[in-house]
């Protein structure tokens, strides 16, 4: 497919009746909605319990998730883990997925250096994420950085204004209302790539920590 900077979008590639996250994730595996594809080494969809009820959702893949073809296998995957289980949430009630399915990347040398996807490749996406959530209906959906807010909420969405308590959903005017979570509740907080870069890393993951905190509390 010829890259373009106008995508097509997933909608073509997304099982209409699916019955299960394996079934989209079977899809997903040949979706060429935005040219992203062309470069990613596979799709990373999302992995955890089929009934999750807490969803946690990134911005996209990185280096590590790209070849391994999983989400959050890398250093702020592991430092998510670390910080889930400080929390007090237990990873059988979690499933975790990112706004958009393909890594994006700035080739240097031979280092794949990340770059933000666009608005386009976020629209774009967006199919898969709802499919998921259709499928996965979860209590509470934990918005993990600025990407992922505005993937859910809409473009004025401001982790640092709304990050650390729950909110219902949808949290603003703004947000799409294509998400079929009516009765969910959302918490932003940082993506952990966030703690990975901070001055002071101790104070940055306990905010993460105390975050998550109050999503453990809430779930019923």
């Amino acid at each position: 497919m010829p890259r373009t900077e106008a995508p097509v979008g997933a909608q073509q590639w997304v099982p209409p009746h699916a019955r299960s996250i394996e079934e989209l994730k079977s899809a997903a595996a040949g979706c060429e909605g935005c040219e992203l594809h062309a470069d990613a080494t596979q799709t990373v969809f999302g992995r955890g319990a089929p009934h999750a009820k807490v969803v946690f959702v990134g911005e996209q893949p990185g280096d590590v998730e790209d070849q391994k073809g999983l989400p959050f296998v890398g250093p702020a995957g592991r430092l998510l883990r670390e910080a889930v289980d400080d929390a007090g949430l237990d990873p059988a009630d979690l499933y975790i997925t990112n706004a958009v399915k393909h890594f994006r990347f700035e080739l240097r040398g031979t280092r794949r250096i990340h770059q933000s996807p666009g608005p386009a490749h976020i629209t774009a996406c967006r199919p898969w994420v709802v499919a998921e959530f259709a499928l996965l209906e979860p209590q509470i959906v934990v918005i993990l950085g600025a990407t992922a807010g505005k993937a859910l909420m809409g473009p004025s969405f401001r982790v640092t204004q709304q990050r650390g308590h729950l909110m219902p959903w949808p949290a603003s005017a703004h947000h799409p209302a294509d998400f079929p979570v009516a009765e969910a509740q959302a918490l932003a907080t940082i993506h952990p790539s966030a703690v990975l870069r901070a001055d002071n890393r101790d104070v940055a993951y306990q905010g993460l920590v105390d975050d998550l905190k109050v999503v453990a509390g809430a779930v019923r």
